[in-house]
């Protein structure tokens, strides 16, 4: 398998992240694919949000949880943004979608929606929570799965082998070579992230890294023509 490129919340780096406007930026760069957040809104839509709260990203104050979609969609994610769903990310662009739950009340939501349109091919479903991957697995025996770390150890293979994942999505400042080397040897594929910088990027090609995960269209470029 080739060298993966996947557009960080779209391309975080350049457009307002988790925007269709920043997942159609993302497709246009040439990424492999995109990596989106999820909570759940307060009547239970699959919301594209990183933070628990809408404070940082957008103009309004207060947990996602405790707004419906329909007082989310009244703020500005940026540049005059929405907010999207799930549901407009498939629909807005082509590309494999890498779906992190962070809510893991999220995980039953998902497994509905891929269920209902037939996405189980082109989505994986990545999470910090080992217990949200297990349910996702339950719910959507035949999807891919994967488990995101930034404060782990040399437990994070067996964690990922005992939930069934295919992959670790790893924090770049603390992989070493003998993790990634232990996660091949289990069959896991291994990504970095966020990989923003020449330097970075030639770190991930030396650890023998699957691919990387990005805010910026010049890592996806430096990728293409290093190849």
């Amino acid at each position: 398998m080739s060298f993966l490129t996947i557009g960080h919340r779209g391309l975080m780096g350049v457009e307002p992240e988790n925007t269709l406007r920043s997942f159609v930026r993302a497709e246009r760069e040439g990424v492999d694919a995109v990596e989106l957040d999820l909570h759940l809104s307060k009547d239970g839509a699959l919301v594209v949000m990183h933070d628990p709260d809408v404070d940082r990203t957008t103009d309004g104050t207060g947990p996602v949880a405790e707004r419906t979609l329909a007082e989310l969609r009244e703020l500005d994610a940026g540049q005059g943004e929405r907010i999207p769903v799930f549901e407009d990310v498939a629909d807005a662009v082509r590309l494999p979608l890498q779906a992190e739950i962070k809510d893991v009340a999220a995980a039953q939501a998902l497994a509905e929606v891929v269920r209902s349109r037939d996405l189980a091919g082109r989505v994986e479903v990545i999470s910090f929570h080992d217990e949200a991957l297990a349910e996702i697995r339950t719910l959507l025996p035949g999807v891919r799965t994967g488990l995101v770390g930034e404060w782990y150890g040399a437990d994070i293979v067996d964690r990922a082998t005992a939930v069934g994942a295919g992959l670790v999505s790893l924090d770049i400042r603390r992989l070493t070579l003998e993790l990634v080397e232990r996660a091949h040897a289990a069959g896991l594929r291994v990504l970095g992230w966020t990989v923003n910088t020449h330097d970075q990027l030639r770190l991930a090609r030396g650890l023998g890294l699957d691919g990387v995960v990005t805010d910026q269209p010049e890592i996806r470029r430096a990728v293409r023509f290093t190849a």
